[in-house]
């Protein structure tokens, strides 16, 4: 049964395109999990596949310039949200580097999600999903939703004139009617402080 699973698995693997990401969820059905597991380290063992977190793999791909090309994180996180079958948000420090309110790069991104909690490393990159009400991922904005996620981070009590500046300017480029909607189903604090920040360029 083993040597069928890995056979198979093998197979499956060669008409696939280098970098490409493997699960082990992807076999899920042709044998039993501790056999496909099996195969898919004996192949990690002979170099086909190459080992990127739990139950992860990915197929070397070899660019003539830069060597060894692996696969982004941003594309990792999003293969597992959509195999899983969640929906997931980045929050915390993670929604403040993406609107750019502040230049450090997290070594930790946590995202809020619809699924169960759990923790995982991406190479030198932690990334944890926190699981949270489905009225936060209602959000649509694509600049409201990240901003309204940094300012429950950041508080709004304490925040620096220069980076209330940098928030409005954002909150300008969003949709109004996206905002809106994500105002309805902000915090009440946070809701007003958007609110007076908005009021206040148009004095």
């Amino acid at each position: 049964m083993l040597e069928k699973t890995h056979t198979h698995i093998e197979r499956v693997i060669a008409r696939k395109k280098k970098g490409e990401l493997i699960f082990t969820t992807d076999f899920r059905g042709i044998g039993t999990d501790a056999a496909i597991k099996k195969a898919l380290s004996r192949l990690a063992m002979q170099g086909i596949l190459k080992r990127l977190a739990h139950g992860i793999y990915y197929i070397p791909k070899v660019d003539p310039v830069l060597g060894e090309v692996r696969p982004a994180a941003d594309d990792v996180i999003k293969m597992i949200a959509e195999k899983e079958k969640i929906r997931i948000k980045p929050s915390g420090t993670y929604a403040l580097h993406q609107l750019g309110l502040t230049t450090q790069v997290p070594t930790r991104r946590v995202y809020i999600t619809d699924g169960h909690s759990r923790q995982f490393s991406l190479g030198k990159l932690q990334v944890k999903f926190k699981s949270t009400t489905s009225k936060k991922l209602q959000r649509k904005g694509k600049i409201s939703s990240l901003v309204i996620e940094a300012l429950e981070e950041l508080g709004t009590e304490h925040i620096d004139v220069t980076t209330k500046e940098k928030i409005r300017e954002l909150l300008l480029k969003e949709n109004p009617r996206m905002l809106k909607h994500d105002l309805e189903l902000s915090p009440v604090k946070i809701n007003n402080f958007i609110l007076k920040l908005l009021k206040e360029n148009n004095k």
